[in-house]
């Protein structure tokens, strides 16, 4: 196996791929050194000397600063460098590309749901969606009500088995020390009823702290992120309850509909309480409504579709320093596969593209989208500053303890889920995907917020890298969970459904990890195998409140 890696030629750093020791000899460009200090896997040294100031290049591109003078075999860590990242400016086009050879891929299908307008879902769910948080709590009635009685939920948790079996025990007179003493793990549970409608995977019931407060923007745009999700190919219709006087109305909302789908047909029941009277009654409408809608929806059924109608949101959370070598440019690859096929990918996440914008505008199709995506990016990062803040702020603690220092080092890694095509739109929150190819979403880099607003874009199924672990999913996509490394693969077998680690041991190539993906995506899309997070129940839904979010 080898132990370091110099990811581009004219980088000054470099990375170790397993613990090194203080002493060991390197090699980098035919030059041997021995390293000063002690360097843990996902680690960064120095490849170089380096006076205070010197530019650190990773990935071809400025990631930092050198706060002092480094020696060559040296650790690079906050407390000697921080972060900086070059200026950007609108510039050529470089839009030429090497397309994979996609000739195997060409006649692939999966099953999927065909929608009226043209889409196609990989996977039929209804939505019970509060237009203000207000109805939050008639949302969670009609979801006790709905969920067991239709079998989309056990009869009882394995979890509330196991808190019966301790009742049992305190009953029996044992102490809180035989408690803890004795070996109960959650068991399985079997009692599960047939679901009335096998065509529904699901019922699903958003919650949100939005609608109402806060600016009429914040309205339009929650109104625009929940048309995303009902004109949403995975969806077959919706029900939403409105209060009646909050900023967020059935008026923006249906406008907003009207804007992703001018001949929107999908069965949409709309409630307001205020109309209507009492929360009894409400909720009785509702019921009576959504079942009549559920036997519509259930006449959906799974068809062949060409896999160019997958569209893939690519995410990452709980980032390491082996995200942007092994996970992030597998999913790239899977990435260029489909654009290659006339697909589409959406790759959001702002505050993580810092340092990149220059390669990313010069990848645009037209100046005018190279314009719109370098206004954005300035733009946001001015309101950050304005509160104190900044790109420079997004690594978090476990990101940094990982080797990811500096926001530049995260971004350069992050864009690799992009691929190499060209991009050939740029979207604001909360628009929705026009255009085959590589678009641009403005998101945080907060994985829920902008995992939800991928969903509400229109990807139909998320890949997400993550090199610590996380148990993010979505409410009516698959979310495909990516380990950047074997140890958390076999750590946390039970959220994560891919290893990439091949790709650090040196056992795969990144283009045959990203045709092993993208296999395992046209599983995943035509029902074949259930992401983890779907078995999982994390349906996390959190709309982007457009403030300062990184």
């Amino acid at each position: 196996m080898t132990k370091t890696v110099r990811i581009h030629p004219n980088d000054n750093i470099e990375v170790a791929l397993t613990n090194l020791q203080k002493g060991e000899l390197v090699n980098s460009n035919g030059d041997t050194y021995p390293l000063l200090e002690n360097i843990a896997a996902k680690h960064k040294y120095a490849a170089t000397r380096f006076n205070e100031g010197d530019d650190i290049i990773m990935y071809g591109v400025l990631v930092g600063r050198a706060m002092q003078n480094i020696d060559k075999g040296a650790l690079i860590s906050t407390k000697n460098i921080k972060h900086a990242a070059d200026s950007f400016t609108l510039k050529e086009r470089k839009t030429d590309w090497h397309k994979p050879d996609v000739t195997k891929w060409q006649d692939r299908t999966f099953m999927g749901y065909h929608r009226a307008d043209g889409s196609v879902g990989t996977a039929n769910h209804w939505l019970v969606i509060p237009l203000v948080f207000c109805e939050n709590k008639n949302v969670e009635v009609l979801q006790e009500a709905f969920m067991k009685a239709l079998g989309f939920q056990q009869r009882q948790s394995p979890y509330q088995a196991m808190v019966q079996k301790f009742v049992q025990l305190y009953e029996e007179g044992k102490t809180a020390q035989d408690i803890i003493s004795t070996e109960i793990r959650v068991a399985d549970v079997e009692e599960k009823q047939a679901k009335v409608f096998p065509n529904i995977d699901g019922i699903k019931f958003l919650t949100h702290t939005l609608g109402c407060g806060g600016t009429r923007q914040d309205a339009t745009a929650l109104c625009g992120l929940l048309a995303g999700y009902i004109t949403h190919a995975n969806v077959a219709g919706a029900t939403v309850l409105s209060l009646g006087c909050q900023n967020a109305q059935m008026s923006i909302l249906l406008e907003e509909i009207q804007k992703r789908d001018a001949n929107f047909s999908k069965p949409l029941i709309l409630l307001e309480q205020q109309q209507i009277g009492s929360e009894q009654k409400l909720l009785e409408e509702a019921i009576k409504q959504t079942f009549a809608g559920l036997l519509q929806a259930n006449n959906q059924q799974r068809k062949p579709a060409p896999i160019n109608k997958i569209i893939i949101g690519l995410e990452c959370g709980g980032s390491d320093g082996f995200s942007g070598i092994s996970a992030n440019p597998a999913i790239g690859f899977t990435s260029d596969i489909l654009v290659a096929l006339g697909g589409a990918v959406i790759l959001s996440e702002f505050p993580e593209l810092c340092g990149v914008e220059q390669e990313l505008s010069d990848r645009c199709a037209d100046e005018e989208t190279a314009e719109r995506f370098m206004y954005l990016m300035k733009t946001y990062n001015e309101r950050a500053m304005a509160v104190g803040s900044g790109f420079y702020a997004n690594p978090s603690p476990g990101n940094i303890k990982d080797g990811l220092i500096t926001d530049a080092i995260k971004s350069a890694g992050a864009a690799k889920k992009g691929g190499t095509s060209p991009v050939t739109d740029v979207l604001d929150y909360p628009e929705k995907i026009a255009k085959p190819g590589l678009t641009l979403l403005c998101t945080p880099g907060s994985d829920v917020e902008s995992t939800t607003a991928e969903v509400g874009a229109g990807a139909n199924v998320v890949l997400f890298t993550t090199g610590l672990g996380t148990p993010t999913g979505n409410p009516i996509a698959p979310v495909i969970k990516l380990s950047t490394n074997t140890v958390l693969y076999n750590k946390m077998t039970d959220i994560i459904d891919i290893d990439t680690g091949p790709i650090i041991d040196g056992t795969e190539s990144i283009e045959q990890a990203g045709e092993r993906i993208l296999e395992y995506v046209i599983q995943v899309a035509s029902g074949e195998i259930k992401a983890k997070a779907d078995a999982n129940g994390h349906d996390d839904f959190i709309p982007w409140k457009r403030g300062i979010s990184l």
